[in-house]
């Protein structure tokens, strides 16, 4: 969930973001300003040099096609307001399938447990993705592939560390605590007072939510932790990797070693823990819906939604990740939440919403006023 870089010198900045999670590194570009800071080109609209509007010049005087100049941006805007529609819609399907995917998975742990799920989540990625995306592994430089093989191996934990948590303290709780990884990593590259006090939101919440006692169970909770250091990693290295592979060959790259880390895992862990043959193919069912809906599905919804909307958008988005897990948890494994772990969940969700708001709102905003400066001009221009 990268939101983007945020200017702090006072001038809004054309930067590259990366896609969040599985989306891997699709470039996008974005506006970004930091508090105070100006608009489109470095000027605020508060020194009353604001941008042009359709059917004006330059001055504020009307246009000589002012009448063709507003007919001429009112189609583009209608375009980009459908775009923006299915890029939202596009998000939700995204969180939604990761969170049912993760409910799939969980349904798998009777019959595979948590490792056994984790394993064919993983091989199932990995053969899904190296068949769509096939990336060129012989052709990775020696940097490249200690980046690669960084990567799989945070997904290999983060996996497991879920997987193993939702076992033990459920879905909902699960998603909750894992997606502070995402929410620290947005708090701690600010520099806003606000995201502080958001943290510390964050904090109470995560106490509220966990209700630490003598019947908490601490090793669910503590692997739900160490799934979301995790997750922090993941953006960051993928943030890295994005900028050495193209496009989601960084991503599919590490799906690959890590599907191929897990054969053994998965032989050991079958030798050990046998499946009746009349429940390999329910299993084995299980175990594909899993990693599609939970890798494939992201990774495409992603993908599209990042061409029609502001990457730093995804970080508000991803507020859903936990609601979803906590409603399918209860609808369909039957994990329901007391109301002081509702609150606890409300409070982590409304400080990610308020930290990665702001800055996607203003990003919209810059990008706006540079996309209405740049068609005033293509007005003027075709005017004279």
């Amino acid at each position: 969930m990268d939101a983007g870089e945020t200017a702090t010198g006072g001038a809004a900045i054309i930067g590259t973001v990366s896609g969040p999670g599985p989306a891997g590194a699709s470039p996008l570009p974005l506006a970004t300003s930091g508090a105070g800071s100006g608009i489109g080109e470095g000027r605020t609209a508060s020194t009353g040099d604001a941008a042009a509007l359709p059917g004006q010049g330059a001055d504020g005087a009307p246009a000589a096609d002012g009448g063709r100049a507003i007919e001429a941006t009112n189609g583009p805007a209608r375009s980009a307001g459908r775009s923006r529609l299915a890029g939202i819609a596009l998000m939700l399907c995204s969180s939604f399938g990761g969170q049912l995917g993760s409910t799939v998975g969980a349904l798998g742990f009777p019959l595979a447990g948590p490792v056994g799920m984790v394993a064919m989540r993983q091989i199932g990625s990995a053969t899904l993705l190296g068949l769509f995306v096939r990336p060129k592994l012989h052709r990775l430089s020696r940097g490249q592939w200690m980046r690669v093989i960084a990567l799989a191996a945070t997904l290999s934990v983060m996996n497991t560390c879920v997987y193993a948590a939702v076992d033990r303290i459920g879905l909902g709780l699960t998603i909750t605590l894992e997606f502070l990884g995402p929410l620290a990593v947005a708090i701690l590259s600010s520099r806003r007072i606000v995201d502080g006090a958001c943290a510390i939101a964050a904090g109470v919440g995560v106490v509220v939510l966990t209700q630490p006692g003598p019947s908490s169970d601490f090793l669910g909770i503590g692997l739900a932790l160490v799934a979301a250091l995790m997750w922090a990693f993941y953006i960051l290295l993928n943030r890295s990797v994005g900028r050495h592979l193209p496009g989601v060959e960084g991503t599919a790259s590490a799906a690959i070693v890590s599907g191929v880390a897990w054969i053994p895992i998965a032989i050991a862990w079958f030798s050990t823990h046998p499946v009746a043959l009349e429940l390999v193919p329910a299993m084995l069912g299980l175990g594909l819906a899993c990693a599609i809906l939970a890798s494939m599905v992201p990774l495409v919804c992603d993908m599209l939604a990042l061409r029609r909307v502001p990457a730093g958008f995804f970080g508000t988005f991803a507020s859903l990740n936990p609601v979803w897990a906590a409603v399918l948890g209860w609808i369909v494994l039957g994990q329901a939440l007391s109301p002081a772990e509702w609150l606890g969940m409300g409070v982590i969700v409304l400080a990610n919403v308020v930290v990665t708001l702001g800055p996607a709102l203003r990003a919209a905003r810059a990008a706006r006023a540079v996309s209405s400066r740049a068609g005033a001009r293509r007005a003027s221009a075709r005017a004279r």
